[in-house]
């Protein structure tokens, strides 16, 4: 009897205590959306998200994903900061339509719960090589018809196997570490296999398929899992959803993480600071270059940057500059020309999503174009106009003797009073011509009129 009694009474507690975790109004589950190319800004989003997350007050926190992949570096900051967050981390392959590609793929592995909506797919994880084609490793190195090697060929399997394994020993561990399909985890990265929700469910991939985030919260309520080490039973039945956004900070960081931003930046801050050094006190050029280019330097640092191609870019830019200071049109050609080529090698990626656009490379390169082309006119025009200061202006110029004794006077010529001498005397009043400059003295002729009315020389 007595030992009856103590057993209604535990299970008294845990029910209440069950309950109260439900109905706390003080608890409730964060959601965020991971939507396209993963990179620096979606990473510090997870983590500042993860970090937020008090485990008194956030149940769980749920990845609500459609992305193609992206940076290897950010997946692997992601998903070290879920495996180490405090909170259980859902992964959600959300709306219908949606798709976890490539690092995605990863990032849906390493989650505490994986689920997927109907009409979303997920795979493809293949790496892609760094620098070079993206394809797979070939089973058997490529052969001569002597049946030599190709040492190009043979390098590059060697490094495109080297990346596939590290690739595969990392999301088998995560299957392992999450008890999920890890053969076909292996499959995805070595063929890019592919799957959708019902069938991913089916072989074992992801947990459950379900519509929405609330659905989601009622079908895992009293799923255990396991976080940091230890195991925790999920209460998510009736939780609120609290959705977090992005702050500004994050906003600002995506936006100038996107290669054409930060291509666009850096090109703008060059320029600005040229103009600012060309016209110096013109104050507003030089404000907005500087800092246009410290956000374009800064975006580069977090980009998988090579900086070969930077260096081609920025040797390119000191042609041109150099162009138009000294106009010889081969530095502007080859400024161009660096400049493109760098252009094309200054993201260090495969990944389309981070791929310089060829729009704005063009309109770049057009830009530049422009510029060396009116700088060269101008250079063109201004050597070709008549010299307006010095002694060659002078030459030439007309003059009024004002007072003559001999060979020496004073003359009027261009509003001054100027010292003259002459070979023939001259009278006050006479109009004649300048033909030289010795010094402050000028060289005073008759103008050839006068001299031909008068019957003497010029």
């Amino acid at each position: 009897m007595l030992a009856a009694v103590i057993v209604l009474t535990a299970w008294a507690s845990v029910s209440a205590s069950d309950t109260a975790s439900k109905t706390d109004p003080h608890r409730y589950v964060t959601s965020i959306a991971i939507t396209g190319a993963i990179g620096p800004a979606t990473a510090k989003y997870v983590r500042d998200t993860l970090l937020a997350a008090n485990p008194q007050q956030v149940e769980a926190v749920i990845l609500r994903l459609n992305t193609p992949g992206g940076l290897a570096t950010s997946m692997r900051e992601i998903i070290a900061d879920v495996l180490a967050s405090p909170v259980p981390v859902i992964g959600f392959v959300a709306p219908a339509g949606a798709h976890a590609a490539s690092a995605g793929t990863y990032i849906l592995y390493a989650a505490h719960v994986a689920a997927m909506a109907p009409g979303t797919n997920l795979g493809a994880a293949t790496p892609v090589q760094i620098g070079g084609p993206s394809t797979l490793p070939s089973p058997e190195p490529a052969k001569d018809k002597d049946g030599s090697n190709h040492s190009g060929s043979e390098t590059k399997d060697a490094m495109s196997a080297k990346m596939t394994n590290d690739a595969v020993a990392f999301i088998r561990s995560l299957a392992e570490l999450r008890h999920r399909n890890a053969d076909w985890a292996e499959e995805a990265v070595r063929e890019a296999a592919s799957l959708s929700a019902q069938a991913a469910l089916g072989k074992g991939v992801i947990d459950l398929v379900t519509q929405t985030p609330e659905e989601l919260l009622t079908r895992i309520d009293g799923r255990e899992v396991q976080v940091l080490g230890e195991r925790r039973r999920l209460a998510t039945a009736s939780l609120p959803i609290r959705h977090e956004e992005p702050s500004w900070l994050i906003r600002l960081l995506a936006t100038i993480t996107d290669p054409n931003v930060a291509f666009i930046l850096m090109m703008v801050g060059v320029y600005g600071l040229i103009f600012e050094f060309s016209n110096p006190g013109t104050v507003a050029p030089g404000v907005t270059g500087a800092i246009c280019l410290v956000l374009g330097l800064y975006a580069l640092n977090m980009l998988p940057v090579d900086y070969t191609g930077l260096a081609l870019m920025l040797l390119g830019l000191a042609f041109l500059v150099a162009e138009a200071f000294n106009p010889t049109a081969v530095l502007g050609l080859g400024g161009l020309g660096a400049f493109l080529l760098g252009a094309m090698m200054l993201i260090d990626t495969d990944a389309p999503e981070f791929q310089i656009s060829w729009t704005v490379l063009g309109g770049a390169l057009a830009a530049s174009f422009g510029l060396l082309t009116l700088t060269l006119g101008y250079v063109w025009r201004a050597r070709h106009q008549p010299i307006r200061t010095g002694t060659p202006a002078m030459l030439g110029q007309p003059a009024e003797v004002l007072d003559w004794t001999g060979q020496e006077g004073h003359v009027l010529a261009l509003g001054e009073r100027w010292q003259a001498r002459a070979s023939q005397p001259l009278t006050p009043g006479e109009h004649v011509q300048i033909a030289g400059i010795q010094g402050l003295m000028l060289e005073v002729r008759r103008t050839p009129a006068a001299a031909m009315s008068s019957g003497g020389q010029p």
